[in-house]
């Protein structure tokens, strides 16, 4: 997906919509990442601040590295520091860190580059930690979604759906003699969303932003017309995917 970079590039024309509906990130992610009480942390594709915010709430200041200009002054309006700059282009300098994040952005990232970014980035023994939240409903629902979409946009995901188990994905960081320790792990959190809300963070997605003005109101008419006939709120069943690496 890297190499899309249409899509890649087209969440600041959405910055505010993506701060205001795009989820959060559990409580125990975060446990997770502070428990060995990292000094130094490095957010990479920061976006709008969404995980990173919560990390200076936590005691922690991060510094965030994010491509869009757009983006990332968001970011900074939560007083979080940000360098504008790709991942893989990004100045390092002489810094190091304990433990770089990477929310909802790895696969937008060069996977060759970017690993050897994160290796020179991090000490020896620090952890790198890559999450995607994924949103799934419950029947029947997720299958008048599906409906709506083949109708409507049928080159779009309706996001209601686990993701596939088995891809046949090799992790980058799986392959490289840098790193060790490679684990998965997942976080679930029960969300109720209303039908604008759904809507909000459906239309924050690249495969969204692509159908053009038109096309998406026309999907999110059908969307919120469908979640109504469903009682008018989403029940989603918010996962966490996070996968973790240590810096050999």
């Amino acid at each position: 997906m890297h190499l899309d970079r249409a899509r890649a590039e087209s969440f600041g024309s959405v910055a505010t919509d993506y701060e205001r509906y795009r989820p959060g990130y559990p409580d125990a992610l975060y446990d997770d990442l502070l428990e060995p009480r990292p000094q130094r942390v490095l957010d990479v594709g920061c976006g709008t601040g969404k995980f990173t915010v919560g990390l200076v709430e936590r005691g922690v200041t991060p510094l965030g590295v994010e491509l869009d200009p757009r983006m990332a002054e968001i970011a900074r309006g939560h007083d979080i520091p940000v360098e504008i700059s790709a991942f893989e282009t990004w100045d390092v300098a002489d810094r190091r860190f304990d433990l770089i994040t990477c929310a909802q952005a790895w696969h937008w990232i060069d996977p060759g580059r970017g690993v050897a970014k994160a290796a020179e980035a991090l000490r020896p023994g620090g952890t790198i930690a890559r999450f995607w939240n994924h949103n799934e409903v419950d029947e029947p629902l997720v299958s008048a979604l599906d409906t709506v979409y083949a109708e409507h946009a049928p080159d779009a995901h309706p996001h209601g759906r686990a993701p596939a188990e088995d891809t046949g994905y090799v992790d980058p960081f799986g392959a490289s003699d840098a790193f060790t320790d490679l684990e998965v792990r997942t976080y679930r959190v029960e969300r109720m969303l209303s039908a604008d809300e759904w809507v909000g963070m459906a239309s924050t997605f690249s495969d969204h932003q692509r159908l053009g003005p038109e096309r998406l109101a026309r999907l999110g008419r059908a969307v919120r017309a469908t979640i109504d006939a469903h009682g008018g709120t989403v029940r989603a069943q918010c996962r966490t995917l996070a996968v973790f690496a240590r810096r050999g």
